[in-house]
């Protein structure tokens, strides 16, 4: 490995893990919040669903993730409070998942959180750098969709 891919290999592992530091840290601020990285997550994916709701599979799509880890997920995230289900009226298979109030509110405060975080990350950027960052990061998010696609056909 030459030492331009070597630094990009370790400059992308540490951003990783350090956003998720960032977000633990977070959730341990309020001891209020019951909650996982990953369900905050999948309390975003519901979020972003109009007012009939996401599907088990629209939701494990999103995330991508298999249904049944979803099913589980949702299921203890209505036990919390923070989403309903409801099954529809033409096809009582498909079970259609809402946020709660206070699933509405934790939606909220975690959108805030990547709000604040952006902000941030760009008030440490001059224009053009923010244009540099946001073409190669298209072009890595590009690249990670097709790597993702490939595993999901093997």
């Amino acid at each position: 490995m030459d030492a331009f891919s070597r630094e990009l290999n370790e400059m992308l592992v540490k951003t990783f893990w350090s956003v998720m530091k960032v977000e633990e840290r977070m959730l341990k601020q309020d001891p209020r919040l019951n909650l996982s990285i990953s369900e905050f997550h999948l309390i975003e994916s519901v979020g972003k669903a109009n007012e009939k709701g996401k599907t088990i599979s629209d939701i494990a799509l999103d995330l991508g993730i298999a249904r049944p880890p979803v099913t589980v997920s949702v299921n203890k995230l209505q036990q919390k409070g923070y989403v309903d289900k409801r099954r529809d009226d033409k096809d009582g298979r498909v079970v259609y998942v809402t946020l709660t109030e206070t699933g509405h509110k934790i939606n909220a405060f975690h959108a805030y959180f990547h709000t604040q975080m952006v902000r941030e990350v760009s008030g440490l950027l001059a224009n053009d750098e923010r244009d540099a960052l946001l073409r190669a990061l298209n072009k890595l998010n590009v690249f990670f969709d097709k790597k993702v696609s490939q595993r999901a056909r093997a």
